[in-house]
Order: structure tokens, then sequence, then C-alpha cells
């Protein structure tokens, strides 16, 4: 007896790992904030760019590597006897292609936003996914610090725009040339000889950048033999003496409590250093320009804590964060964080032209901020369903369809019920599913008398659950209406709610 073929098995309905779906309300709120920044960012002068999501892997250059997953940290295949390609993992890599392909049509300085899905071949977890928005805007060709000037200004601006108040965020502002001028002075680079001592450089700069989580004394242990964790490992330190530890220390901690004093403090730091004094000058006419703008410490701030990026930019680094407090996985109240970050990348152009091109700009991260306005209320409300037309008579279809385009036509949301309509009640369920605020019914009988019910869903579940008898005989949910004043009625009623 032959064998029977087995059915291939039914493809599992999930997710891949690491990604996620989002519904109505969660798309509505993210292109309302897309289109709010972009509001603001065309205000500075800045114009829209959208370029492909796949580059290639030489175009990408030095991706974000991720030892423990294939391809480096992006999505990556090889075409057949071709190039190998990649979806992006940021929008400034295929901005430096962009403007270097086509520099010669393009103005300069060349300022630009982009707004777009990015891709990382990472380990998911909690909170960290493999898709992710990023929201960017960018000056090339500006080599004066006035264009980060600018960038800080802009981001403070957008966070009010979308619903962040003053006081609950702070833009914080570094300099790279500040910190290798403390490396000179630490004796850790030599302007003659750059590439020496890189590996020690490499072991500090990774130190610093785990101020947040270590605290100033995991650090300091970092600089100096090394640290052992909680479980007993031990990661070797950068072998620091104490006194290169302690200049080192002394930038991370520098901040005073004004710009003043924090510039003068990172002026003694960096007084034999050439680079280290202009990094200083920067920050100076960063925090002048601000300062005449109006931009003062409650919104931005001369801040050397800020370390994020600081391998990857040449100039001035900025970081937007959220000083408000939530409340963490473990329990605990702590501050919700880093939003945005940015700075000046003068040799990413380079790779393709051979010439330095002055670069600057700033990367938001939409799905944080769009978690940080649900922290605080602004976001997660229902947003309202269309107003449903439900079906008395299937042989009517052509009337309520009617109904529903005079109320588009006016400008509001409207759909008839295309389900089958023999329960009325499932009806009523599928517009409370939608969140409808309103439901139009008109049967045989209304018709003949050329009118219309409106049913105010809203009222009708507040009434359902708050009123008494009286109450709700003095409010009905439900009204007749004359079928010519339909639209105008509903246009009322939608306001009121």
């Amino acid at each position: 007896m032959a064998k029977k073929d087995r059915k291939a098995p039914r493809p599992k309905a999930e997710t891949p790992k690491g990604f996620r779906d989002y519904f109505g309300a969660e798309v509505s709120e993210r292109k309302a904030m897309l289109d709010t920044i972009a509001q603001v960012y065309h205000r500075y002068g800045f114009d829209p760019l959208e370029s492909s999501a796949v580059e290639t892997v030489e175009a990408l250059g030095k991706f974000l590597p991720d030892v423990d997953r294939p391809n480096e940290g992006v999505f990556a295949w090889q075409e057949e006897g071709g190039d190998w390609l990649a979806l992006r993992y940021d929008l400034t890599a295929p901005l430096a292609r962009v403007y270097a392909q086509h520099r010669n049509d393009l103005p300069t300085p060349y300022r630009r936003y982009a707004m777009g899905p990015v891709w990382r071949n990472e380990k998911p977890g909690p909170g960290r996914f493999r898709q992710f928005y990023q929201c960017d805007a960018d000056t090339v060709g500006a080599p004066s610090v006035a264009a980060d000037a600018e960038i800080c200004a802009m981001l403070a601006d957008t966070l009010e725009a979308v619903g962040i108040e003053r006081g609950d965020y702070v833009v914080r502002v570094n300099n790279r040339k500040v910190l290798n001028g403390v490396l000179e002075v630490a004796g850790l680079l030599d302007p003659a000889d750059p590439a020496a001592q890189a590996a020690e450089r490499g072991i500090v700069l990774r130190a610093i950048d785990k101020l947040d989580r270590l605290g100033p004394d995991g650090v300091r242990a970092l600089l100096g033999e090394g640290r052992k964790d909680e479980s007993g490992d031990f990661t070797k330190g950068a072998g620091l003496a104490p006194e290169q530890a302690d200049t080192v220390m002394g930038f991370m901690q520098a901040t005073r409590a004004s710009a003043a004093e924090t510039l003068a403090t990172l002026r003694a730091l960096t007084a034999s250093s050439v680079t280290g004094t202009e990094g200083v000058d920067e920050l100076a006419q960063i925090a002048d320009l601000l300062a005449a703008q109006g931009y003062g410490p409650d919104r931005i701030v001369i801040d050397p804590s800020v370390v994020r990026g600081l391998g990857y930019y040449t100039g001035p680094v900025y970081e937007a964060e959220l000083t408000f407090e939530i409340m963490g996985e473990d329990g605990k109240p702590r501050q919700f964080g880093s939003v945005a970050g940015g700075g000046r990348y003068d040799d990413l152009v380079k790779r393709f032209t051979g010439q330095a091109v002055p670069a600057t700009g700033v990367s938001i991260g939409v799905d944080r901020l769009l978690a940080a306005l649900a922290a605080t209320g602004k976001t997660g409300a229902r947003a309202p369903g269309p107003v449903v037309v439900t079906v008395m008579d299937r042989d009517r279809m052509a009337d309520y369809q009617k109904i529903a385009t005079e109320l588009r036509a006016a400008g509001i949301r409207a759909e008839v019920y295309l389900g089958n309509p023999k329960n009325f009640g499932n009806q009523m369920k599928y517009a409370d599913r939608r969140g409808s605020p309103l439901a139009i019914i008109q049967g045989a009988d209304e018709a003949a008398r050329d009118v219309v019910q409106i049913k105010d869903l809203v009222l009708g579940a507040q009434i359902a659950e708050n009123a008494s008898l009286e109450e709700w005989k003095a409010n009905p949910a439900q009204s007749e209406v004359p079928r010519a004043d339909l639209v105008a009625t509903v246009q009322r009623m939608l306001a009121g709610s």
C-alpha cells in the first residue's frame, strides 16, 4: 500500500523574532509625530530626502558590529556574482553616499531631513527590536559650529512641539576635541603619531561610555587595572597611572553650576593641548550663539558627561535627555533617559570623495519618544473610529453608501457596515470594537418618513455605566433628525464630543 504524501505543515502565524506589528492608533500616533517633527525641520529650512532602504555594504562602510551575529550587525546578502547588499542600519550612512553621488547638483551647505525604518541584525531583547524608526536632520558642507548650535536649538524646539514640556528635557552638548585634548594631556594621544596607544585609548573610550551604568567608581577601575563585576568576571583595564586617571575623571566630572564655570574648568584641563583648547573654544561659541537666541540652561547645557558616540564624532556632540521619572522594570523610579543624539562627523563623506566634507546632524529615536509621551499620558488614548452607517435592509445598500459618501465629503470619517447585517446587535458590537462615536440607523420606516436615527455610542456607554433610569430618560443617547439635517447634526455632535 502506497504511503500517503504528508501535507506540508501550515506556516506559523507569528512575527519574526525581534520584530513587531503596529496597529491603527500606534501607526496614527507615529505619523502625527513625524508630521510635527517635519514641520519644525521644514521651518528651519531643511528639505526632505528619501533614499533607498538598501545600500551596498561597501557604501555602508563600518556598520555597527555585533560579534555574536552574522554580517556584523546588518541584514546583508550577496547578489549572484555581484555586490553585497544590506538593509540600511541608520540614515546617516545613506546620506553620505547620496551627497557624494549628487554633490554637483546639490546646494552647499545641503540641509536635509529623513524619516523611516532602519534595520539592525542584533540580538533582540525587551524593548529592543531589529526594526525601528529614526528621524534625522543633517547639514552637510558647513564647517562653522553655528550649524551645530542650530541643530541643538531645533532639537529643543522639536521636543516641545511634540509635547515634551520645558523642564522635562535637556539638550546636553560636549565636544570630541575636548576629550582628545584630555587624552593628550594624560599622555594617551600623540598628535604626531595618532596610531600609537590606540588600544589603550579604546579601553578608555569604552570605559567612559559606561559612566551611566557603572558610575564614577566603576569607570575609574576600568581606567586602572580593571574591574570585577558582581558575577566575578574580570574586565581588564587601561592600566593608567593614578594621575592619568585623575585627568580623565576630571573631564567627565567637569560640569559646574554655569556654562562659563564648566568651560573654565575644561580650559584648565586642556590648557597644554591645541586640540583641546580648540574644542573648548567651539563649545564657548555654541554657548554664546544659543544664549543670543534665548536658549538658556533650562533647555540646553554644556555637559562633559555626554560621552556616547565619541568614537564616531569629530567635534561637537549632543544628546537630548528626558528628565522626568518613570517606573522601571524593577519597580523603582528612574529617569526616562535619552531620546535623541547627534554630532559632527567630518570624515564620513571623505570615504567616497577623498576630501574632507564637514557635516553635523541629529537622530531622534521615534519609538522611544512615543514611549515617553505615553509615559506622560499624552498618547495612548484610543483614537475615535469612523461613524458607522448600519445596514437595516440589504436591498438599500446604495442608500447607505450615499449617506457615507455625504459624510466623507464633509470631512467626516465614515464607513458602511459590510459584514452580515442579519443581526443588528453584531453591528453595534462592531461599532464598539471600532471605537465609533456615532452610528447611523435608517430602516424602512425612517426611509419612508425621510429621517434617520443617530445613536451616540459614547454617551450611550456612559449612561449605561453610571446613570439612573431618570437620567437615562432625560439624556437619550439616540435621536431622530430629518435626513437633510444628517451631516450638520453629525458635525455638531462630533464637535461637542
